[in-house]
């Protein structure tokens, strides 16, 4: 029989989280802000709980911004309604959850690789579900390339399959839309860098 959140104690739902590497505190982006980067596709939705995941945020991931601004990249390739996507509801409880200094220092979301039926659904029930403002801080980001502009490309690791995803957008011409945003508010612009390059790079840049 499959297992589901009710069967699988809190902490070892916690323990779950950290070993997939869902969530991490990567580099920064070309504003000097800390970066959390979200791999949707290794997220087992069917196996974490709200309460689990809310509680290793608090504990694992929001203490390492301190009291400075942050951004997050949120990788969308591979998510699957079925697998491993929480539902519009669980979002919204976390978001909900989240203490308001946090929400307040959270500066911009980059969705990577939006699929069509999240970007319609967000433009039509974004502002309804997400409050705070978040929804004006969503920037759609549909190749890699884009998120360069914005992210400091040296500092961020991404899965293997990222990539592969990215590659066949090439074949997908009309998904290559750059930086988008269903507000007026987006920038366009890449922001100049001027520190230096992170001492790793976890792909070769060409």
């Amino acid at each position: 029989m499959a297992k589901n959140a009710s069967m699988v104690s809190q902490s070892e739902q916690e323990q779950l989280i950290e070993k997939l590497g869902i969530f991490k505190i990567q580099g920064r982006d070309k504003r000097g802000r800390k970066v959390l980067r979200i791999i949707g596709k290794v997220f087992p939705a069917k196996l974490v709980s709200v309460e689990a995941l809310g509680k290793y945020l608090e504990e694992k991931i929001f203490p390492n911004f301190g009291e400075r601004p942050f951004s997050v990249v949120y990788v969308h390739a591979g998510v699957h309604r079925s697998d491993n996507f929480p539902g519009i509801s669980a979002l919204r409880s976390i978001f909900e959850s989240i203490p308001v200094n946090i929400k307040d220092r959270l500066e911009a979301v980059y969705f990577l690789h939006p699929g069509i039926q999240s970007r319609l659904f967000l433009a039509t029930f974004g502002r309804l579900l997400f409050s705070g403002g978040l929804y004006s801080k969503l920037k759609y980001v549909s190749r890699l390339e884009f998120l360069w502009d914005h992210v400091r490309r040296s500092e961020m690791e991404m899965p293997e399959f990222v990539y592969d995803y990215d590659d066949e957008l090439e074949y997908r011409p009309v998904m290559n839309y750059g930086l988008e945003s269903d507000h007026p508010r987006v920038y366009y612009a890449p922001a100049v860098d001027y520190s230096p390059l992170s001492v790793y790079s976890m792909r070769c840049i060409a």
